[in-house]
This record gives C-alpha cells, sequence and structure tokens, in this order.
C-alpha cells in the first residue's frame, strides 16, 4: 500500500504489528509515535486503511516463535484457503484484498495457502495483494501432488505469489515415495523454499516426521472438539521444538456458536454442502457442550481459539478469513483472548468424556504443559 510522506515523497512502507511491536522492544515508543503520525496513506489507493486505528490496537496481536525457524508470527494467522472461491463459496477478489489489507494493519504477518484445486485462486489473489507488501508477510502454502511434480509445481506457485522463495513449504499429507522428501530438501537447499514442513492428520504422521524426516513444522487440526491427534503428542511435540500451525480450531465454523441445530449450506462449492443432516445435528449438540466459555472469554469464537493458545507449543492458529468483517473479528477482537484455569479443566474433562475412541489422553501430562499440575 503506498504511503506518502509530509514532503510528499512516496515511500512503499507499512508500519505493521510486527515493526511497531519491534519499535517497542526496542525502547523507542517515541519512535514508533511519530512515524505513524509521519506518514500517511495514500488516498487513491483502492485497499482500505486505517492507520490511526493500528496504535490503538497493534498492541492486541501477540507474536510466537515458529519452532527453531527464528522466525516470529502472528499467534493468530489468515487462512486464505476460502479467498479462491471454492472452498466455503464465491468471493469477491476485492472483499479478498480488503481482508487482507485490514490483517495486516492488525498485526497479522502469517499467510497460508496451497495450489489444491478445492483452494481455487486463492494463490493467484494473495500474489495480487504481496505485489509491493512481500517482505512483511511470512507466506506458507503447499504442494498437493499434481501431476507435474513438486518442482514444477513450485515454479508454478512461485510466479503465482509473486516471490522468488516460499517461507514455509509444505506437503499437504505425507507421502508413501520416500524419493519426494529427497526432493523437497533440494528445493530447500536451492533456497527455494525457506522452511519445510508438512500438513498431518494422524499422531502416527507426528511420529513419522519426529523420527524419520528432517522438517522445521507441521500443520494440523485441533480444536475443543477435535483435540488429538496434538494431545496425544504434545509431549514429542514438546521434545522436537517444532513449528506448529493449527488449523481448523472453528470446526468449519461451527465454533463460531452462529449455526442452528438445522443449518443447512447450500452452495455446492462449500465443503459442508455433503454434511448429513445428523452430522451437522450431532456437531451442534457438542458445541452447546463448551458454551460456559463464553462467560470466560466474551465469546464462544474467542474461546475456541484461546484453547489451542494455552499451549506453548503452538506457533499460531489459522483462521479462514473472506472479507474485512471477518478480519475485524479475526484479528482484532480474538487476539490475546485467554481461558481461566477453571476452563481448562472442564475442558479436559468434557474431552475425555467424548473420547468415544479410549485414545487414553496423557492428561497428566496434558495437566503439566498447561501449567494446572
Amino acid at each position: 500500500m503506498t504511503i506518502r510522506s509530509e514532503s510528499g515523497l512516496t515511500r512503499r512502507t507499512l508500519l505493521t504489528g510486527g515493526a511497531f511491536a519491534g519499535l517497542l522492544a526496542a525502547g523507542a515508543l517515541g519512535r514508533a509515535w511519530q512515524e505513524l503520525q509521519r506518514l500517511k496513506y495514500d488516498p487513491e489507493t483502492e485497499l482500505p486503511s486505517t492507520a490511526p486505528e493500528v496504535v490503538a490496537r497493534v498492541g492486541a496481536m501477540p507474536y510466537r516463535r515458529f519452532g527453531a525457524t527464528g522466525l516470529q508470527v502472528s499467534e493468530i494467522g489468515f487462512g486464505a484457503w476460502a479467498i479462491g472461491g471454492k472452498a466455503y463459496g464465491a468471493v469477491d477478489v476485492k472483499d479478498s484484498l480488503r481482508a487482507l489489507a485490514r490483517a495486516e494493519e492488525l498485526g497479522c504477518n502469517l499467510v497460508d495457502t496451497a495450489s489444491a484445486t478445492v483452494y481455487g485462486d486463492s494463490e493467484l489473489v494473495l500474489g495480487e495483494f504481496l505485489r509491493e507488501r512481500r517482505s512483511r508477510w511470512i507466506v506458507a502454502t503447499k504442494y498437493s501432488f499434481q501431476p507435474e511434480g513438486m518442482t514444477a509445481t513450485l515454479e508454478a506457485q512461485l510466479k503465482r505469489l509473486g516471490t522468488d522463495a516460499i517461507d514455509f513449504y509444505q506437503l499437504h499429507w505425507l507421502p508413501g515415495d520416500p524419493h519426494l522428501y529427497d526432493e523437497l530438501y533440494g528445493l530447500k537447499k536451492a533456497g527455494k523454499v525457506r522452511f519445510i514442513g508438512a500438513s498431518i492428520y494422524a499422531a502416527s504422521d507426528i511420529d513419522h516426521v519426529i523420527d524419520h524426516l528432517h522438517l522445521d513444522g507441521v500443520q494440523l487440526p485441533f480444536s475443543l472438539l477435535d483435540p488429538d491427534p496434538f494431545l496425544l503428542r504434545v509431549d514429542r511435540l514438546r521434545q522436537r521444538g517444532l513449528a506448529v500451525l493449527i488449523r481448523s480450531a472453528l470446526k468449519e465454523g461451527f465454533l463460531t456458536g452462529k449455526f442452528r441445530r438445522d443449518a443447512t449450506f447450500p452452495d455446492p462449492n462449500d465443503q459442508r454442502h455433503s454434511w448429513s443432516a445428523e452430522k451437522i445435528s450431532r456437531t451442534f449438540d457438542e458445541v452447546e457442550r463448551f458454551r460456559f466459555l463464553e462467560a470466560d472469554a466474551g465469546s464462544l469464537l474467542r474461546a475456541a481459539v484461546a484453547y489451542p493458545l494455552s499451549y506453548p507449543e503452538v506457533s499460531s492458529v489459522l483462521l479462514g478469513t473472506k472479507t474485512a468483517a471477518q478480519a475485524e473479528s479475526n484479528f482484532h477482537e480474538i487476539p490475546g483472548a485467554r481461558l481461566s484455569t477453571p476452563s481448562l479443566h472442564r475442558i479436559l474433562t468434557l474431552q475425555d468424556e467424548m473420547d468415544a475412541g479410549g485414545r487414553r489422553r496423557p492428561g497428566a501430562l496434558v495437566r503439566r504443559v498447561l501449567g494446572l499440575s
């Protein structure tokens, strides 16, 4: 986004949440304030900007260590799967650009996407947004095993995203072909990607990553309703020091608390379109068991995100965002939300009651990690 100084000279710099936090850490509060007062956004820009609000709100976004990479990421990341128009219904590109701009203003510096068909044009939209602000964002995307192969797919992704390298490149799932890992390591060595990881789905995946692979991080589902595989392997993740991105913290939106038992999803581009009425009703009932958290966190949405962030092993929680209004909620109203000790105890008890699979989570360890024992 173009910024003009008082002298009228154009600068291509934005004092984002991370930059402001850096000045604060250096004890330069005066400099940070002067910089924000001195810079003005170009009124002709199409993307919205509210610089004074950055001053008031930037402190709300905490940052976390991204494993052993040396990166610091916003505790809430921008899940870009919805802006491609094929995962959660049709979207307007301008709305997507406004959502990204608002997220940046509120301190978000991490965005995650992929090239899979279900993500639609997500990488193209993101590339348009990043054209003049690439250095302000940590970009994560994935290889989804396209037939043209990993290297060719990556080259196409770099072009769509308008960048020379991907900050965090993930395998969309763990492949059976060991040669693909060698190819991934080679891309990192060549500088095409800075750090590498995998999107995983089961506790056995975590074991395989830790025991056999040389990855920098993982992405996995973790929510109030679906605490595994994270809780089953939280000890191993902690010992290895991997970066951990959390997806599906809102259980496809149900943990926002806005859906009824009889909710329907008529848009065929919405992945929930295929859900049966029984599954929707069952999910609704499960969500209702956690309504008590509203009194603690202010809303079920805040509680649902605060829960995974209660674990220090978690680097960032990815929230799907496709409008500026959603960005306002995700990156202004949620960051910094925390749960009380009694609430955390009750959550763990409920999760044990709901565990029909009898997976024997390491309860004592989990409570110790959370500081509950």
